[in-house]
């Protein structure tokens, strides 16, 4: 055994000549250790002024969300028919974000994707914590917190089950089966690489890593139980999250508001959740990039690879929204066809309009290969395409309660007042918080598949 990891650190020792490819092939092992360890002691100072602009986020929506539970669910103005505003609209935009995380970890291992691996760490955490922040909106939107129990699906003797035809039973019990398995499969992945921060570090953050590297040795019997539970995690994940987002878009299917009643919804939502998962991979890529000094694994040809398959899911997205366009426009259901002509002529036209824009008209800059490559444009794309995705959301659900079957519901100006606007960037707080302590506490890139995509490169070049 000890003769074969020699052999291997000779090889990874080795220096050849560069070649463009999605990782540089000569980097040391011991190297790739070196900076992504670097990465948990001595970040940018850009990560300081993330990590105090999140804390200052997530504030501002804790004070919020302490005014509305003191006060009262009123104080948010959501009264009929507006009954969701912005909290379930962010809620399943933070549902589809969590979709990335699988696509990178789960289907392109399965496919053996080698780009995937210095990336797919950060994806998995964006899924985790994407999920924790949509559990949030449950208990926001519930108003009163502490009933929150009813809502989990719990076997008990008195025969006062939760509601099985609530669509809140629907979602908690799917984002708790999601939220579960996403975390086993993050910290399962990462447990080679806890045991090389164990043995890297001193005092009690030893302790800590030696606690979560739950005696790994890196033995044979070790890494072929590896492999075959996290190929196994992997292929359960993938029916998992696609009922996950189908679960949520029947939701809104099996309602009878105009606009909503249609069985294209569950692959609408989980494209959409796919695109703007794929598009937040884009900005993390190039925020973690350059805040850990990732250039030389976070590389370029990487990138473009991410933009190619954000602009297929783009496609698709747009595919099935001219479907719904159109199966609305020439079928029979004179309802569900008004509701569509004031989304685009009524009050709400502007936000229409940019949210097709946005998502069907901006994707086109990731076609071409000067703009995939040059990082900023990137950056306000990726920007550009979740900004659109929210406002998919936003349109799902504000206009359909504006303009529902019953005309003296009908309610044509509503906007978000400062309670629900304080609480959704709160959210977004939240999320960029729990994600940078990740990155500062754990490995966001897999130096134990690094390693072997970087052997796996040398072996078939020579």
């Amino acid at each position: 055994m000890s003769t074969v990891v020699e052999e291997l650190d000779s090889i990874g020792e080795r220096r050849f000549e560069p070649k463009a490819k999605d990782i540089n092939e000569d980097i040391a092992w011991a190297k790739i250790n070196t900076d992504v360890l670097r990465s948990l002691e001595r970040p940018r100072p850009i990560f300081w002024v993330i990590f105090l602009s999140a804390v200052a986020l997530f504030g501002v929506g804790v004070a919020c969300e302490i005014y509305q539970y003191k006060t009262g669910l009123g104080v948010a103005e959501l009264r009929n028919p507006h009954v969701w505003g912005l909290y379930i609209s962010t809620f399943i935009f933070w549902i589809g974000m969590s979709h990335s995380g699988t696509l990178l970890s789960a289907i392109l291992h399965i496919m053996h994707a080698d780009w995937r691996k210095p990336i797919y760490r950060f994806a998995e955490a964006m899924t985790t914590f994407s999920l924790m922040t949509a559990g949030l909106f449950v208990l926001v939107h519930l108003g009163r917190v502490w009933q929150f129990y009813y809502v989990v699906a719990y076997p008990n003797e008195r025969w006062t089950w939760p509601n099985f035809s609530s669509p809140l039973v629907w979602d908690a019990t799917a984002i708790g089966s999601y939220l579960t398995t996403s975390v086993i499969f993050l910290y399962f992945g990462m447990i080679p690489d806890l045991a090389i921060c164990r043995d890297s570090a001193t005092g009690f953050r030893r302790t800590f890593y030696r606690l979560l590297s739950v005696g790994w040795q890196g033995t044979d019997r070790q890494w072929s139980n590896f492999r075959i539970t996290y190929l196994t995690i992997a292929c359960l994940l993938i029916p998992l999250a696609v009922s996950v987002h189908s679960i949520v878009a029947t939701d809104f299917a099996v309602s009878q508001q105009p606009g909503w009643h249609t069985t294209s919804f569950p692959p609408y939502f989980v494209a959409g959740a796919l695109y703007s998962g794929c598009a937040a991979i884009i900005t993390l890529f190039i925020i973690l990039r350059h805040t850990f000094r990732f250039e030389e694994y976070m590389t370029i040809p990487i990138l473009e690879k991410l933009c190619k398959l954000t602009f297929a899911i783009s496609m698709v997205w747009t595919y099935l929204n001219l479907i719904e366009y159109a199966s609305t426009w020439y079928g029979t259901d004179v309802y569900a066809k008004q509701a569509l002509i004031y989304r685009a002529t009524g009050i709400y036209r502007y936000w229409w309009w940019a949210m097709n824009f946005l998502g069907s008209v901006v994707p086109f800059a990731l076609a071409f290969k000067a703009l995939r490559t040059h990082v900023p444009t990137m950056m306000v794309v990726s920007l550009l395409l979740n900004l659109g995705m929210w406002i998919e959301r936003f349109m799902i659900v504000t206009p359909t309660f504006a303009h529902g079957y019953y005309p003296w519901t009908w309610s044509d100006v509503w906007w978000p007042n400062w309670i629900q606007i304080g609480i959704v960037a709160g959210s977004f707080g939240w999320f960029t918080l729990l994600f940078m302590l990740f990155c500062k506490i754990f490995p966001s890139v897999s130096m134990y598949e690094v390693k072997e995509m970087v052997y796996h490169r040398i072996r078939a070049r020579k």
